[in-house]
């Protein structure tokens, strides 16, 4: 990033030179040229003297009387005012996104975190930065590694990751994990779930390619039973989850926040001692000034 805004300096200098020339051509009056361009006369005509000797060409006819341009100026005037107004755009538009003022920005995120912690940040991040263009996408742990890490992301949501080479975690919140039951199930009858009380139910988890952290917390839990889960199915998404756990398909460990997604012929139930999971953010190891900003978006306690 740094490079880049030396690049945009060096380009805002060269501008400069060709607007220098511009306005001398204009007026063909080096004072009152310097006096539009609030300069003194002296650095003006060093400024046009050294853009003449870059180009090899002299653009000006200089007596004491009078300041003409040469057939070169003439040619070299018609050619690069146009040029001027869209490199001065350019310049304006490298320089926006280089500040985190405008561009593009990819996050990935756990379906958990879409009704918890990213609809504040979003709201918050469009008020701060209008203008950067917000690129949502819904993936699962183990892709939003795998994105990250070959560039397609530029931050990641992710639940209880482990340590990546080339990847910056910090915690955004933790919570505890609950059991999920049909509401006609025995358990739910319960006001608390042992671990012990899972052993042999059907059991409806993640993937644990695509969530391993999370996965490995739940199984985690089994190994206090003595036995491993029965699991009858497996599925990617949160609400995909809760929508089998409510066709009695079986049940499920998630984070408590589902609680917060209203689905008939659900139960949740805290779990004995309560176990957590913790939700992430993930960034490669150069992140931009918007994806900065997105991240005290997530961070702070006012996001408005």
């Amino acid at each position: 990033m740094n490079r880049l805004l030396m690049l945009v300096e060096r380009i805002v200098m060269e501008l400069r030179q060709l607007r220098y020339f511009l306005v001398v051509a204009d007026e063909l009056h080096f004072g009152r040229a310097a006096e539009r361009l609030h300069l003194t006369q002296p650095p003006l005509t060093v400024a046009i003297r050294r853009l003449e000797k870059e180009l090899g060409v002299q653009l000006f006819d200089r007596t004491t009387r009078k300041v003409t341009l040469t057939a070169a100026g003439e040619a070299f005037k018609g050619r690069i005012r146009g040029a001027v107004t869209e490199l001065d755009e350019a310049a304006g538009d490298v320089a926006s996104v280089a500040a985190g003022l405008s561009g593009r920005l990819r996050v990935g995120f756990v379906s958990s975190a879409s009704y918890t912690t990213i609809p504040e940040a979003i709201g918050a991040f469009r008020k701060r930065r209008p203008r950067v263009e917000l690129v949502l996408s819904p993936l699962t742990s183990g892709e939003q590694i795998e994105q990250l890490l070959d560039g397609e992301l530029d931050l990641g949501l992710v639940r209880d990751p482990g340590d990546v080479p080339g990847l910056t975690m910090e915690l955004v919140a933790a919570e505890d994990l609950v059991a999920v039951l049909p509401e006609a199930h025995p358990l739910a009858t319960r006001t608390e779930i042992r671990p012990q009380d899972l052993k042999g139910e059907p059991m409806i988890l993640f993937p644990y390619r695509l969530m391993p952290g999370f996965v490995a917390r739940v199984l985690g839990l089994f190994d206090q039973v003595g036995t491993p889960p029965r699991v009858v199915q497996q599925a990617i998404h949160q609400e995909t989850v809760l929508g089998l756990v409510a066709a009695g398909l079986g049940l499920s460990i998630l984070p408590s926040s589902v609680r917060r997604f209203q689905m008939p012929g659900l139960m949740t139930r805290p779990i004995t001692g309560h176990p957590q999971t913790a939700l992430y953010t993930v960034r490669g190891g150069s992140p931009s000034p918007a994806a900065y900003e997105f991240l005290a978006c997530l961070r702070g306690p006012d996001r408005g």
